[in-house]
């Protein structure tokens, strides 16, 4: 029989588990707290209207219809759990009654800016490539393996979108004496200037900067924004290093300036996922791939399950959440990222 006494969760996390984001003792005080209903994303409509009812929170983001929503009415916040804010369900009326969307994606920032910082300093150093040359016998010892090397530190970096991430990659930059400009037209100059960042125009950052880090999240207005004329305009030899979305980028011209020598580029994201076995970015010289793997870790992944619930906690007693991002009436309709499909 159903417990009526605890407030219902319905849990439709996918492509997370519950087992991936809660430790075996956050999972049984979520247990203990609450009356959990698992159901795969597509059946949240044909759940009995009781169940829909009572539900006072969603873990995951599945589809909701007005017409679900209107059954929900006890319905208090969704906790999204992929990290990507999927339009799919009418976020004006949830805000109307009150009902937060949050997400745990702010996990994510601090194992993938380190990732970043490890791409940055190979580009810099040829580290994968000189290892690859050990192994096979044609090292070049001392100075003549370290032509192309270059420092990160005293060094002009750019960085485009400065949300958690963005922010996370600046603080594991702090100590290498490097000017940062950053790119953010959400953010007002003054909160750049506090994070010890420049405010920069794009055309600055992309002509200015030895490293460039992409980290803007995909919307309806930069789908696609860094194309050819854009690499171009970067300096010889400059390393770009895509942590965020490909959608944000030209992909096809990004392979082109690298192919070209123009530039050096690594990426943790591709335009499909996963990669095409015949593409052509996998055997392409002053590439550097990695396969979407930069903020799977397992100390992340739990730390989602902490985050929900602290804010669950938080809710049940009339406050608002703190831990999850939540989203902004103003602009979460414009998100347009992918899905992740995998872990």
């Amino acid at each position: 029989m159903p417990d009526s006494t605890r407030p219902l969760v319905i849990s439709a996390p996918e492509p997370r588990t519950l087992d991936l984001i809660f430790t075996a003792p956050a999972m049984q005080t979520l247990r203990d707290r609450y009356e959990i209903v698992e159901i795969e994303p597509d059946e949240l409509a044909s759940l009995p209207s009781e169940t829909l009812a009572r539900a006072r929170y969603i873990i995951g983001q599945p589809p909701v219809s007005e017409a679900t929503l209107a059954a929900m009415q006890s319905l208090r916040c969704v906790l999204n759990v992929e990290s990507n804010l999927y339009n799919n369900m009418p976020y004006e009326r949830l805000f109307e009654r009150g009902i937060h969307v949050v997400t745990t994606g702010a996990v994510f920032a601090e194992p993938v800016a380190e990732m970043g910082l490890a791409l940055a300093l190979n580009l810099a150093r040829g580290i994968v490539d000189a290892d690859l040359d050990f192994r096979e016998g044609r090292e070049l010892w001392g100075g003549e393996g370290a032509a192309s090397g270059r420092l990160l530190s005293g060094s002009e970096i750019g960085i485009i979108g400065f949300g958690d991430l963005g922010r996370a990659l600046n603080r594991v930059l702090t100590g290498f004496r490097a000017t940062i400009r950053v790119f953010d037209p959400w953010l007002p100059p003054s909160i750049l200037r506090d994070s010890g960042v420049e405010p920069a125009d794009l055309e600055s950052v992309l002509a200015k900067s030895d490293f460039v880090f992409v980290v803007a999240s995909v919307t309806s207005e930069n789908e696609g924004f860094l194309g050819a004329s854009a690499f171009a305009s970067m300096r010889p030899g400059a390393a770009f290093i895509l942590l965020s979305r490909a959608g944000v980028v030209d992909f096809d011209a990004l392979m082109a300036a690298v192919r070209s020598g123009h530039i050096v580029a690594a990426s943790d994201v591709f335009p499909e996922e996963p990669l095409a076995a015949d593409h052509p970015v996998r055997r392409l010289p002053g590439f550097l791939r990695s396969a979407h793997r930069a903020g799977a870790l397992d100390v992340a992944f739990k730390r989602m399950g902490d985050m929900v619930l602290e804010d669950m906690d938080l809710m049940d007693r009339g406050l608002p959440p703190m831990r999850c991002k939540r989203a902004e009436r103003e602009t979460v309709a414009r998100m347009r990222s992918k899905p992740v499909t995998r872990n």
